[in-house]
């Protein structure tokens, strides 16, 4: 497995709380090494950014990645792990911890904004809204 991997994560929620998944894919030198989706229940669309990130730290620790570039369309989020954001919202700081033990796996990690355009944004925000559909259809009994 690369040591050197690129993820890309986003989480999204309808209502805030509401219905909310969270998805990732995850590049090595330019190919996708894996791509993942899942419902998460009821979050605010902070807590759904902050599963979805910690959902490929964990990937990428259980394969080995030594160094991890994290992208998320997220600003709070990323000013908040880069410690220019205090985390004040308590469910959002037990995430954050989260994320800081996970980062203690890896030698080096970094967590940049980019905009809603990046192409690796746009596919991981549709299968997001994938999943949201599709729970959102078995809940009203296959009907859309």
């Amino acid at each position: 497995m690369p040591k050197r991997l690129m993820i890309f994560s986003d989480g999204g929620a309808r209502g805030n709380p509401g219905p909310a998944a969270a998805a990732f894919t995850i590049l090595s030198e330019n190919q996708v090494i894996k791509t993942d989706a899942r419902y998460l229940g009821s979050r605010t669309n902070n807590q759904a950014e902050y599963e979805a990130l910690i959902a490929a730290l964990e990937f990428a620790a259980e394969v080995g990645a030594e160094e991890v570039a994290c992208h998320l369309d997220s600003e709070l989020v990323t000013r908040q792990l880069t410690g220019e954001y205090k985390v004040k919202n308590a469910e959002l700081r037990r995430l954050w911890r989260r994320v800081q033990e996970l980062k203690k796996r890896f030698s080096k990690v970094s967590f940049v904004s980019v905009p809603r355009a990046n192409i690796q944004i746009q596919t991981v925000d549709a299968l997001v809204n994938e999943v949201l559909d599709k729970e959102v259809s078995k809940r009203l009994g296959g009907k859309t």
